[in-house]
């Protein structure tokens, strides 16, 4: 793996751990407000500032990556099983079922993702009646996301089957008497597991940019949770005055979202044999 690779995976690894460690980063409550030290710039005290009701930004951006990360990480696994089956039995199936099933991957590109997401977000969000109204809204949404990301792991899932049901250990395995189920799960899809593993690296940080730019919106994370799009949206109203409070967690999506670009460029020249050759 190059440098870039590295270095992705240095800053995925320190998101993870800043995810994971919370308010430990900062020694502050996310949510403790302290009025008097409001709206104070960065300092030894709060090393991003505070926000208008002085609660640390840092530990606010750290629950902030807790909750974007678990979204997206949770909607690319829903994404991913989705995508994987959907696409997996159009490509082994193939002729007119596999046309069906393409065009209802069709229909799912021709849609804005942020308004569908804005608006399953919503519907999920008012049948969900057994979840308890706390974590209502940031299930619906994670729901959601996972629900508009799978088209384009169908459409790859597909397409690799497609191709790799004509190679001839595939045949090979038929004339074997193996069963349509079993060489499918068991044979096919792990042979191609490779490029489906870089797609869900891409898949996370496509969640995070959606989430941030919903919730930033407004129509996301809704208090008393806090995300990387809700602090945006939060301090641009302010940007003027107090830059930090914008600044800090836009610069928190954009490494996000170059940490797992290196990550899964990487991932893809290491485990696509034709990027190899190309390097």
């Amino acid at each position: 793996m190059r440098a870039a690779g590295w270095v992705g995976a240095t800053l995925v690894a320190v998101l993870l751990g800043v995810a994971l460690l919370g308010d430990d980063v900062s020694g502050y409550r996310y949510d403790a407000q302290d009025i008097p030290h409001a709206l104070e710039g960065p300092s030894a005290a709060h090393l991003l500032g505070t926000d208008e009701l002085g609660r640390d930004l840092l530990a606010r951006t750290a629950e902030g990556a807790r909750v974007s990360l678990l979204l997206a990480l949770g909607s690319t696994l829903l994404a991913l099983t989705l995508g994987v089956g959907y696409g997996g039995i159009a490509g082994y199936v193939g002729g007119r079922l596999d046309a069906w099933l393409m065009r209802g991957v069709d229909v799912g590109y021709s849609l804005p993702d942020i308004l569908v997401i804005v608006l399953l977000t919503e519907v999920l969000q008012a049948g969900l009646t057994d979840v308890p109204d706390l974590y209502r809204r940031v299930l619906a949404l994670g729901l959601a996301l996972g629900l508009v990301g799978w088209v384009s792991v169908a459409r790859l899932v597909r397409g690799l089957v497609l191709q790799a049901r004509e190679e001839a250990w595939v045949e090979a395995a038929r004339a074997l008497g193996v069963r349509h189920r079993r060489l499918l799960l068991r044979h096919i899809l792990p042979n191609v597991s490779g490029p489906i593993l870089v797609t869900a690296t891409f898949r996370i940080p496509a969640a995070i940019l959606a989430e941030s730019t919903v919730s930033f919106l407004g129509l996301g994370i809704q208090p008393p949770f806090s995300s990387w799009g809700v602090l945006a949206s939060n301090g641009f109203a302010a940007m003027r005055s107090y830059p930090h409070l914008i600044l800090f967690p836009s610069l928190a999506i954009l490494v996000t979202l170059l940490a797992f670009h290196l990550l899964g460029d990487a991932l893809r020249e290491a485990l696509d044999p034709r990027e190899r050759g190309r390097t």
